[in-house]
């Protein structure tokens, strides 16, 4: 399980990644192995949404299972990955890199010391 160290993560598998006000969110490598081949990804959010943490901002689709994505943090969305739905495979060969799903302008930056760091992801026990 690959857990890059500049991110936080949440309880449910989601990740993200910090940049001053700005942060990207996707799914981690262990969420996107456990649902298998990615085949549909429908974003629930529209630029300039304003979302709070714990909402689903999409929905995914494997061959064996659905999962939502929930926000690890509250703000406004800037950005959405629109190539991911062409191209949903992307999730299940670059997790951390070329599938981020939504950039969101942090409305609450001090939710991200609520989140799991990389060594408490990595402990976590993860349910099967």
């Amino acid at each position: 399980m690959k857990v890059p160290d500049d991110l936080k993560f949440t309880k449910n598998d989601e990740w993200i990644r910090v940049d001053g006000e700005i942060g990207t969110i996707g799914i981690t490598d262990y969420a996107q192995d456990s649902l298998s081949d990615i085949v549909f990804i429908e974003f629930l959010v529209d630029k300039g949404d304003t979302i709070n943490k714990g909402e689903a901002c999409a929905s995914v689709e494997s061959v064996k299972a659905a999962a939502d994505v929930y926000m690890p943090a509250s703000g406004e969305i800037i950005e959405i990955n629109e190539s991911l739905t062409d191209t949903p495979d992307l999730i299940n060969s670059d997790p951390f890199g070329e599938a981020w799903m939504v950039k969101v302008k942090l409305s609450n930056p001090s939710e991200i010391d609520e989140l799991l760091d990389p060594n408490a992801y990595k402990t976590m026990e993860h349910e099967h």
